[in-house]
């Protein structure tokens, strides 16, 4: 059978089209392809899943209700969904809001529509995040924390997937999963996130700016890590109605000077660094709690910052000097 894999040409979509790919499966991918990133990076790692025995791509929107509705009437082979196709960053969506409201909201009710009316449909997996848990302060985040104090439009949007998702389990009975990312990064990755941006700040001698002097901690997660957790939990539905929420980091906060540190070790040279208080959209301390998903597939991360860093740099050399 299937797998419908949104937001395929972006970073953390690519990288499960792989592992799907490399164990035999048929995957079919999905992505508007937007600009809010350069599209050459999109097109690059589309490239390298194109040709590919097993799959397919589609370029759609997930918001496009017709589009997507065409689609699934002509796959019927489609069993499984893991859908990751969203509008990210938190700060972007305090200029462009409506790209939320389109990709985030509209776009996760069209999918879920989808998935509803796919008689056999074995799991719907998709994609919420850390910035669910707002400006909580107990650490580590576990899934039994409040989240309804949002301090992002991006981190309201992914917590109100998640509560259209348990209404869709409860009225439907789909099967879902939901998981919570804890700041994904590595090769071919995403240029808006402060490694990629500081690395080639760096690189061209361009001041960083840190916030706070660089205490803000997060859970820094490797990518190979989350991939081996979406597919462990994608291989495991519910075995009732109730929808899972799960986090997915790397159960290890760091602080982002030790971060840049280990950027300037990696490019060989230093930071310019700007220091500003942190903005308010931004939260002091990321942690994750995987108890929960390691109890249901083992996942337990192999990657820490010291060794996830270094590759990642590695792939940024060959990309920049493409």
């Amino acid at each position: 059978m299937t797998v419908l894999v949104t937001g395929a040409a972006g970073f953390i979509g690519y990288h499960v089209c792989e592992a799907l790919l490399a164990r035999g499966e048929t995957v079919i991918g999905v992505d508007e392809i937007n600009a809010y990133y350069d599209p050459a990076l999109k097109y690059a790692r589309l490239a390298r899943l194109e040709g590919r025995d097993g799959f397919r791509f589609v370029k759609l929107s997930i918001a496009d209700r017709a589009a997507v509705e065409a689609l699934m009437a002509g796959a019927p082979e489609i069993d499984r969904i893991v859908h990751l196709a969203a509008q990210a960053g938190v700060r972007f969506s305090m200029i462009d809001p409506y790209a939320y409201v389109t990709a985030n909201l509209l776009g996760h009710v069209v999918m879920l529509e989808a998935a509803r009316h796919r008689l056999g449909l074995k799991h719907f997996v998709y994609a919420s995040s850390s910035s669910v848990y707002g400006g909580n302060t107990k650490m580590p985040f576990t899934e039994a924390d409040r989240v309804d104090l949002p301090v992002s439009l991006y981190g309201a949007t992914k917590r109100a997937d998640e509560l259209m998702s348990h209404s869709y389990s409860h009225l439907y009975g789909l099967k879902q999963s939901g998981l919570r990312f804890f700041t994904v990064y590595g090769p071919w990755g995403r240029p808006d996130m402060a490694y990629f941006s500081f690395a080639q700040a760096i690189e061209q001698g361009k001041p960083i700016t840190l916030y706070d002097n660089g205490t803000l901690r997060r859970d820094f997660t490797y990518i190979d890590d989350i991939v081996a957790g979406i597919v462990g939990v994608l291989d495991r539905p519910p075995a009732g109605d109730a929808p899972r929420l799960l986090n997915i980091g790397n159960n290890q906060s760091e602080t982002v000077s030790k971060l840049v540190a280990l950027l300037e070790e990696g490019l060989g040279k230093k930071a310019v660094i700007i220091d500003q208080p942190r903005p308010a959209a931004d939260v002091t301390d990321t942690f994750a709690d995987i108890s929960e998903i390691n109890a249901l597939t083992g996942f337990r991360p192999t990657t820490p910052l010291e060794r996830g860093i270094p590759r990642f740099i590695d792939w940024y050399k060959g990309w920049n000097g493409r």
